[in-house]
């Protein structure tokens, strides 16, 4: 598909992350607005309250003045996908519908982006093969070596709702328990191995009944868009915590997500098929068509007083081994109820090189080999002040998707006590 043109002419150039083809949702604010809804398109967002006011929008149940798209995604996919065909038919570019919209247009950089949703609950999964054989060999000593269950179904863990925050958001270095290899008994402390996660999450945009469970094609249809998503990590809190049941304050202190949520319809051009099985999935987790996404997935890091930021990988989120749908089909298989407004995480997303690489304890082998910035400087884990940015785009004919950036600055932790 190539570029869609509309008459507002910065949604038009080839690296502009919101063209028509886009139309990612947020929510933002200007000066002592109320937060609420708005689409982003070229340097602009639409604000969906002021285009219902004019007469130029419909749904009026969709609560387009309020600061979350879930009374949006209540109305279905079929609701969804009439709204995106509305909105490229008023913003194409012989749209009768121009001068009505013109009104309804704020500046991208006169606004504050919000969190786009209320996240009902968090869930992250451990769905890159090349992660997991990496962490394995790092945690166990074991080249190659992967969980005996892991081709089997996608692995995940209940996370926390609680401290999702939206990029932009300062992330304060956790305290907890870390024990040393060589001693008897852990300390309480500050993290010093505080690490970033790139991850691609996956919003739930409807309902399910308690002890019914979904399809992969159903789980498909369910899912409203897609976020980038930082699962930072306390590497050294972790390593100690996470026997027998796996992570949990070293994961909880923190994610942040980008402000914009990506629909599928956006990204359906960009559809990629699974790689291949090592064994058969079981029946209700087998590939239904392509499922991921050829997604080009960057992290960069900016230290405190540094004018640039050094990129210090970059990978795809067509290397994961299970798709969103998969994940959402096996949360659900159980008869676990699933709530519009879950986020799911894909765990983070690695490649098989070692520039692609989608952590530091990957990126650095826990310390062991730092990698350098463009300053000179070294970096094993993050340090207070380092700014981290995760940045996605899925390059068409002339046009690109963006999410816009996925950024937290890391501030200093609180006195130990």
């Amino acid at each position: 598909m190539p570029l869609l043109k509309s008459w507002l002419t910065s949604a038009n150039t080839a690296t502009c992350p919101f063209p028509l083809n886009n139309l990612p949702y947020g929510v933002f604010a200007r000066g002592e607005d109320e937060p609420h809804c708005g689409v982003a398109i070229g340097d602009y967002v639409l604000d969906l309250a002021a285009a219902q006011s004019a007469g130029v929008l419909g749904y009026p149940d969709a609560g387009f003045e309020m600061p979350y798209w879930n009374d949006f995604m209540e109305l279905g996919a079929e609701a969804w996908a009439a709204f995106r065909n509305d909105l490229q038919t008023l913003l194409t570019y012989d749209s009768p519908a121009e001068a009505l919209l013109l009104p309804c247009l704020v500046p991208l950089s006169e606004v504050a982006l919000h969190l786009p949703l209320v996240v009902a609950e968090f869930t992250d999964f451990y769905s890159s093969r090349h992660h997991t054989r990496n962490v394995s060999q790092l945690f166990h000593g074991v080249d190659g070596m992967l969980p005996p269950n892991w081709l089997h179904m996608p692995m995940g863990y209940n996370s926390r709702a609680s401290t999702l925050v939206v990029s932009g958001t300062e992330v304060k270095r956790p305290m907890g328990q870390i024990k040393a290899p060589d001693v008897n008994l852990p300390i309480w402390s500050a993290c010093e191995k505080l690490d970033f996660e790139l991850e691609l999450g996956a919003i739930v945009g409807s309902n399910t009944i308690m002890g019914e469970p979904v399809t992969v094609t159903e789980a498909d249809d369910m899912i409203f868009g897609y976020v980038l998503l930082n699962d930072w990590s306390a590497r050294d809190i972790q390593v100690w915590e996470y026997q027998p049941l796996g992570p949990f304050q070293s994961k909880a202190f923190a994610t942040t997500i980008s402000p914009w949520i990506v629909s599928p319809l956006a990204l359906a051009p960009f559809r990629r098929a699974a790689p291949p099985r090592d064994v058969p999935l079981l029946p209700y987790l087998q590939d239904q068509g392509p499922m991921l996404f050829d997604i080009t997935l960057t992290a960069s890091l900016q230290p405190q007083g540094a004018c640039e930021a050094s990129q210090i990988t970059k990978t795809n989120a067509s290397h994961l081994y299970y798709a969103a749908a998969q994940q959402l089909a096996h949360h659900a298989s159980s008869g676990c109820a699933m709530t519009a407004g879950d986020l799911l995480g894909s765990g983070t997303i690695s490649g098989p090189a070692a520039h692609e690489r989608g952590s530091l304890l990957e990126l650095s082998w826990d310390g062991a080999q730092p990698i350098t910035l463009d300053t000179g400087e070294a970096r094993s884990f993050l340090q207070d002040g380092d700014r981290l940015t995760l940045s996605g785009l899925a390059t068409g004919e002339g046009y690109q998707i963006g999410f816009g950036p996925c950024t937290g600055t890391i501030i200093p932790a609180r006195n130990a006590s």
